[in-house]
């Protein structure tokens, strides 16, 4: 009944706003614009003066918190705000500077410099991280509105975040904290700070979160994935971008036999998963995703940029070499990192090692995001419409149980899969192949050995050599063809002649090769 009684409200409402809809869409996403000069805008103030106001207030918040004693955090420290006004002539607490002025809040100074310690941030590293050179705007937005920067050591994001996404992150942080605070190692973003930058008459939310895709490493493929399948397909747009981010029916379809890992690894990403979506539905949490960057490291290899460019940038980018704690992905799901190969890049960089269908090695980036989606009436309301019109089962919204139950089931089936036995013989195939290939020649060449003759015993038939004693005679031949008399009696005839075993050794190394070069698989 509900849902008839607002199926002609919707229509109604849908019809009379997509005109104005479809012709704001064309310069704004949300409150994120771009101004006459070419610039990005957040609620009308420019990308360059929130970025100026956020790096002064940090700078601010964090140097007059250093002198506040350290104590333990109580449940009054959560509802904290603190504010401070930046007049552009300056004053005696803050500088001067070249935009308008500005007032800075932050929330829960306390109890985010408490969590801050949990992963190891020291104050002066954090404020170094954030303030000392100027923050990276990420022009791979989103299509949620949200303007996104990130650290110029690639530690930290900074996004925006809408009104009742703050309300909701403070409403959660008691019970978020508690549950971190058991149990550091989780998929969940780690909240590091929350502030609000009030400018022309707007307030500007923005947080700061650990940074999931370090920008070193490049990422081959992207995804966002929620386990549905409805309307869950990259847009043309998104296909256009450098690096595009796919969705749930995309990798369905490139990667039908999905992401192989090794069965520590597997047992620990799912185990992962399954707490962390516990956590959500307690707080009841939906509409998050799984962002899933891969980097191919056999197709690295291939490409122009050498191992030591790579590393070269990566050292650049992170001057001071100090990483917050837990703070990579294979930190996350409590595995240790894999040997894979000559390359040692998941050492460095966190990424969990895994293969596709072709055997290629990877290193995948994981983590969980967007949880600041409560199931709210704005949520039911969408999941009634969006039920209305398809399978209700099939959409990202739904009630906070099916949904963690439903992302679980995808992201343990269909993304991730244990490599069994059989599945190890076929990734290794070329090695297998070459090493029967080698066997296979090597019994080859030993029937065309001279026969051996008894030693002691020259009235009886020389003896022929049996598979299983190939390699013990044989290499008794190959001494005894070399003159070392330890291994020949005396009353043994003369071994074969030089030209004899020379002939031999070239048979064999000929043979080898072929083989070797029928066995290496082109690449």
């Amino acid at each position: 009944m509900l849902q008839r009684a607002l199926f002609p409200l919707v229509v109604l409402f849908l019809q009379s706003s997509s005109p104005h809809m479809s012709q704001a869409m064309k310069r704004t996403i949300g409150h994120r614009g771009i101004d006459p000069t070419g610039e990005t805008t957040y609620k009308k103030t420019t990308s360059s003066a929130l970025k100026d106001a956020i790096q002064l207030g940090i700078t601010h918040t964090v140097g007059s918190l250093s002198q506040k004693p350290e104590r333990d955090v109580l449940l009054q420290d959560f509802e904290v705000v603190e504010s401070i006004f930046f007049p552009c002539e300056g004053s005696n607490l803050t500088p001067a500077h070249h935009y308008g002025d500005f007032r800075f809040k932050t929330y829960a100074p306390i109890a985010f410099r408490y969590f801050r310690e949990m992963f190891g941030i020291r104050p002066d590293d954090y404020m170094y991280s954030l303030c000392n050179e100027s923050l990276i705007e990420l022009s791979n937005s989103g299509a949620s509105g949200s303007l996104f920067y990130v650290s110029s050591d690639d530690e930290y994001i900074i996004k925006t975040v809408q009104h009742k996404e703050a309300e909701f992150l403070q409403k959660l942080l008691p019970g978020y904290f508690m549950n971190l605070n058991q149990n550091k190692r989780t998929l969940l973003p780690k909240f590091y700070g929350l502030y609000c930058v009030q400018a022309g008459g707007k307030n500007i939310r923005i947080a700061v979160m650990n940074n999931l895709l370090p920008s070193a490493v490049r990422m081959h493929l992207k995804y966002d994935l929620k386990g549905s399948t409805y309307k869950r397909r990259a847009s043309a747009k998104e296909r256009e971008k450098t690096v595009p981010t796919y969705k749930d029916l995309d990798f369905m379809q490139d990667m039908p036999d999905g992401l192989l890992l090794e069965g520590d690894k597997f047992t620990a990403v799912c185990k992962t998963i399954h707490r962390d979506c516990l956590l959500l539905q307690s707080f009841k949490i939906m509409d998050y995703s799984l962002l899933v960057g891969i980097h191919n490291v056999d197709q690295a290899c291939q490409e122009q940029a050498s191992e030591e460019a790579v590393a070269g940038a990566m050292d650049q980018r992170r001057p001071q070499g100090q990483k917050s704690l837990y703070s990579t992905a294979i930190e996350a799901i409590q595995a240790e990192t894999g040997n894979m190969g000559p390359l040692d890049t998941e050492d460095k960089t966190g990424g969990i090692p895994a293969r596709n269908s072709k055997g290629e090695r990877l290193l995948v980036y994981i983590g969980i995001i967007d949880i600041l989606q409560s199931y709210r009436l704005v949520k039911k309301l969408e999941h009634s419409w969006k039920a209305l019109v398809h399978d209700g089962d099939t959409v990202s919204v739904h009630r906070p149980s099916f949904y963690a139950e439903r992302f679980q089931k995808f992201m343990c089936s269909t993304v991730f899969r244990k490599v069994s036995c059989e599945c190890r013989f076929c990734l290794s195939e070329h090695r297998v192949s070459f090493t029967v290939s080698l066997c296979n020649s090597a019994l080859r060449v030993f029937t065309l050995l001279p026969p051996v003759i008894q030693s002691g015993r020259p009235d009886l038939l020389p003896k022929t050599l049996l598979p299983g004693d190939a390699a013990g005679n044989a290499s008794e031949t190959a001494v005894s063809s070399s003159g070392n008399p330890g291994f020949a009696p005396s009353g043994q005839p003369q071994p074969p002649s030089q030209d004899s075993s020379r002939s031999v050794e070239v048979a064999l190394n000929n043979s080898l090769s072929k083989d070797q070069e029928h066995s290496t698989p082109k690449r």
